[in-house]
């Protein structure tokens, strides 16, 4: 019985800036891959081109179009002419094959001679993933570092989302008034006796939700309790230093709440907390 040829979805893509350039117009690709699916009895199930678009860029018609549903449903290959026609990214790359892996698809790409049907073709990309694995984890030691030399020289916002009471106006940290209400709330209430359950049912039940519109509850009452930007101080990690915006609770203040959250810490182990440095 023959056996059933397997059906290839061919995609050809070119950015502006290549449209000139000999090798890398849209016909010359697709002649490349044509070849290649007679050479070794592929049918050929589509043909997708994606004209004027940039390699970084997903957000790509044909591209997406070939990945929807029912379409992908028509081909067992991806071929590419050159891995960089497909994806410049090595991130994005990387989240396509695996993609294709759930799918049970494989990928060439016939000037990198890359077959992911082959065991060679399986080992390279392992040896291309890993390679983008150690990239993104430099880049995350990288901005890592960078941070935290800001936080030890106190250069300021390291770009953080503003907190619930604050919002952010030309870079700074500028208070919520209807907000820091809440906030100023929160603390009082635990101060008096309430307990962090008792607190969220307290301001759900009353319709004061959390700034994206979500009920409050004890994890993030603690973070909004720990967070040493209300007593106008900004931190990363264990690094603590004094900021230039309001504050919407006094620092004394924040440093009696984290001594009384400490407290009801069975653990002595446990019992670390942040205390502000004030001139007092």
């Amino acid at each position: 019985m023959e056996e059933e040829k397997k059906r290839a979805a061919l995609y050809a893509r070119v950015s502006t800036d290549e449209q000139a350039q000999e090798g890398y117009s849209l016909d010359a690709q697709l002649d490349v891959m044509r070849a290649y699916c007679d050479i070794h009895e592929l049918e050929i199930a589509g043909e997708y081109v994606d004209d004027g678009y940039s390699g970084t860029n997903i957000r790509r018609n044909a591209y997406n179009f070939m990945f929807s549903p029912d379409e992908r449903k028509k081909w067992d290959v991806l071929i590419v002419m050159k891995m960089d026609r497909i994806h410049r990214n090595s991130r994005n790359f990387m989240d396509m094959m695996q993609d294709l892996n759930r799918h049970k698809q494989q990928f060439i790409s016939t000037y990198d001679r890359i077959d992911t049907s082959t065991a060679v073709g399986r080992f390279a990309m392992d040896m291309i993933q890993r390679i983008a694995q150690l990239e993104s984890e430099q880049i995350g030691e990288r901005t890592y570092m960078g941070m935290r030399e800001k936080a030890e020289s106190f250069a300021g916002i390291l770009g953080f989302n503003a907190p619930f009471g604050y919002s952010f106006e030309d870079g700074n940290l500028v208070i919520v008034e209807d907000e820091a209400e809440i906030v100023r709330e929160i603390y009082n209430r635990y101060q008096n006796g309430s307990t962090m359950d008792e607190i969220a049912f307290y301001l759900n039940t009353n319709h004061l939700l959390t700034k994206n519109n979500n009920p409050w509850n004890k994890y993030n009452l603690r973070t909004v309790l720990h967070n040493p930007t209300y007593a106008g101080y900004l931190h990363w990690e264990e690094i603590v230093w004094k900021a230039d915006h309001e504050p919407i609770i006094d620092p004394e203040f924040f440093n009696e709440i984290q001594l009384l959250i400490a407290s009801k810490i069975r653990n002595p182990a446990h019992r670390k907390c942040i205390r502000l440095e004030t001139d007092t």
